[in-house]
């Protein structure tokens, strides 16, 4: 008998709607889109589940990418925490780097620490490059622990100085708090900067440890009570998408917290991946327009841009994270008018609840998503996940605009995109021109919801001439979490210049690394990237590597890149500051093929997927989860792949 089909599925639960993709082991796709919960996002990624009627016993995984950290970090929900920091410098969350906010603003404040400067115990000890200054002695491990705990944390976090390089201090501290926790027969985690971020960099360290102590109890709730969840009804624990770009087990997310900081967005990135490599695009811009907000990525060599560092909620996050930037700028998004007159979009958003206007769900202020209406590219009637859409009801929400500016409601509801356009066109800028990219020659990728109602202005706007809206538009971010591989990471500290490194240390470096992650798994595929920079320099550039590579090819490889970045080398010996170790599994195999369907194509069901078409804007294509609009000037065709190519005329 030959065996069961076999299922792998991405759930992104976003804030107006929950995405599912089922890939089937034949590489065919079928999709599912539901109104998100709020209150209960778990429940949002059963009721996903059963509107895609899949039979429990098929799936090979089920992928779920989570906005749990996000929000903790946006509403300031997380655990009480507190830190323990070498005596001296327990003011680093409060110096941070000394930049201001905003350069031109003085009024610009940054948000508070995610750890108050009463919660921060010192420790008395100190390690310097050259050895310990002060040891841990056993009275200032005493009057740490104490001083700790009666603070009464939920969860601590030790960032000693150094540490990347020398743990025992870390190690020792940690341990006596976690004796002392137990014979208190209390359940608080204990997180060392060293497991989370072992590089350079005091500030970066100590938030990142913060930040995996504030959100890891809330995620382990989560995702505790969606695996029992899952189990009642049948289903297998979920992976869960990093920021990286990969997933891990429930258990193992649960203890990464901070690594799922943009565990949604990178899954749009990862399929929009999927699609450039499937045409054989080396490099490309995306937009994952959505119903709260757009995300913003760069393709490069095929893969998503994977760079260290970056903020969420204004906290540094300083973790392996695929490039996304994300702005208010989502179907969502609220429109206002301003003290001075001027139209604005977001950054508040109507969300799953009221949802826009024209849903009829309770919303009476316009977004951005009411301006469409208005504007006739989202066509009234039934959508999908029983939303039924009112023009009547848009009208009215955007009237609200254009009545005290004393103009029409078209001219009201263009302003209303435009405005949205112009936040989206300024983060595609951000993420290309500052990385040395020029956008004109490269396609823009364009899905989610909004995606390719938005595509043909954001590309006017930065001078490309090609965009690509995939098959799948709507949901891509969910294709992308089923394909994710499972992915494991590790970063280890390697503080040394080029010539004091040999070939076989590097060597020894990289294969001790994975071995020590794999683990005694046989099925993932390892690789590496040392971080590198020139003595002096203040940050790095990420440079792949392997164990049989020379340094010295390793430092020609990092002068080509930093050229290619900076437009400059510079006669200055290279310094390695930490490698990064992966081991990933193979993909999910899918099929981007259109199907030959012999009966007429329903136009208000168009997703590239039928008969191969041509189209020449000014016009409107209903996808089965999304809209595209082919402005005037703009030709469309189909792709064998599905989905449509887009070109300035």
């Amino acid at each position: 008998m030959s065996a069961a089909p076999r299922v792998a599925v991405g759930i992104d639960v976003g804030g107006t709607f929950t995405d599912l993709a089922a890939l089937h082991d034949d590489g065919t796709v079928h999709t599912t889109k539901v109104l998100s919960e709020p209150a209960d996002r778990a429940q949002g990624v059963l009721n996903a589940l059963a509107a895609a009627a899949l039979p429990a016993g098929q799936l090979a995984y089920l992928a779920h990418g989570t906005t749990v950290v996000t929000n903790l970090l946006l509403e300031r929900r997380g655990a009480r925490v507190v830190a323990g920091a070498t005596a001296g410098f327990t003011d680093l969350l409060e110096l941070r780097r000394q930049e201001r906010a905003a350069l031109y603003d003085l009024t610009r404040h940054h948000v508070p620490p995610l750890v108050p400067p009463d919660c921060i115990v010192p420790v008395r000890e100190r390690l310097v490059p050259d050895g310990v200054l002060t040891p841990l002695g056993d009275d200032a491990l005493t009057e740490a622990v104490d001083a700790v705990l009666a603070l009464a944390p939920e969860t601590v976090a030790i960032t000693l100085l150094h540490a990347y390089g020398d743990a025992s201090h870390e190690q020792r501290l940690a341990e006596a708090l976690r004796a002392a926790i137990a014979a208190r027969g209390l359940a608080t985690d204990v997180v060392t900067s060293h497991d989370v971020l072992p590089e350079i960099r005091e500030y970066e360290r100590m938030a990142t440890t913060v930040a995996e102590a504030y959100a890891r109890p809330a995620v382990r709730r989560y995702l505790d009570g969606l695996t029992a969840r899952l189990a009642e009804a049948g289903f297998p624990a979920p992976r869960v998408m990093t920021s990286a770009g990969g997933t891990l087990t429930a258990f193992e997310a649960a203890h990464h917290a901070a690594a799922l900081a943009l565990s949604g967005p990178a899954g749009g990135v990862t399929g929009a991946a999927a699609i450039a490599r499937a045409l054989g695009v080396p490099r490309a811009l995306t937009i994952d327009i959505g119903g709260t907000s757009a995300d913003v990525g760069l393709i490069d060599d095929g893969e998503p841009l994977v760079e260290r560092g970056g903020g969420v909620a204004g906290i540094p996050i300083a973790l392996p994270r695929v490039l996304v930037e994300a702005v208010a700028a989502g179907g969502g998004s609220l429109a206002w008018i301003d003290d001075g007159g001027a139209v604005r979009a977001g950054p508040e958003s109507a969300g799953a609840l009221p949802g826009p206007a024209a849903y009829g769900r309770g919303g009476t202020h316009p977004t951005v998503t009411d301006a469409h209406v208005v504007r006739g590219t989202i066509a009234a009637g039934d959508w999908n996940s029983g939303v039924h859409i009112s023009r009547e009801r848009a009208a009215a929400a955007v009237a609200t605009i254009a009545d005290p500016l004393g103009v029409s409601l078209e001219r009201a509801a263009e302003a209303i995109i435009a405005t949205a356009d112009a936040t989206m066109a300024r983060a595609l800028r951000r993420i290309s021109v500052e990385r040395g990219i020029d956008p004109r020659g490269i396609p823009l990728i364009a899905f989610g919801g909004g995606g390719p109602l938005h595509a043909c202005g954001l590309a006017e706007r930065l001078g490309i001439r090609q965009v690509i809206v995939p098959p799948h538009a709507g949901v891509l971010s969910a294709v992308g979490l089923a394909l994710a591989p499972e992915r494991r990471e590790r970063l280890t500290s390697c503080v040394i210049t080029a010539e004091d490194w040999s070939d076989g240390a590097l060597a020894t470096l990289l294969q001790d690394s994975a071995h020590d992650l794999a683990g005694g798994a046989t099925h993932l595929e390892p690789r590496w990237w040392v971080r590198a920079r020139y003595v002096g320099q203040g940050y790095e550039l990420d440079v792949p590597v392997d164990p049989g590579d020379r340094v010295a090819h390793v430092v020609t490889r990092f002068a080509a890149r930093h050229e290619a970045r900076a437009g400059f080398t510079l006669d200055r010996p290279v310094e390695f500051i930490s490698a990064r170790t992966t081991l990933s599994s193979s993909p999910w195999p899918v099929r981007f093929v259109r199907p030959q369907r012999t009966g007429p194509l329903a136009a208000d069901a168009d997703d590239g997927r039928a008969m191969s078409r041509a189209i020449t804007g000014d016009a409107v294509v209903r996808l089965p989860d999304a809209t595209l609009r082919v402005a005037r000037g703009w030709h469309a065709r189909t792709l064998e792949i599905g989905g449509w190519l887009l070109e300035a005329q």
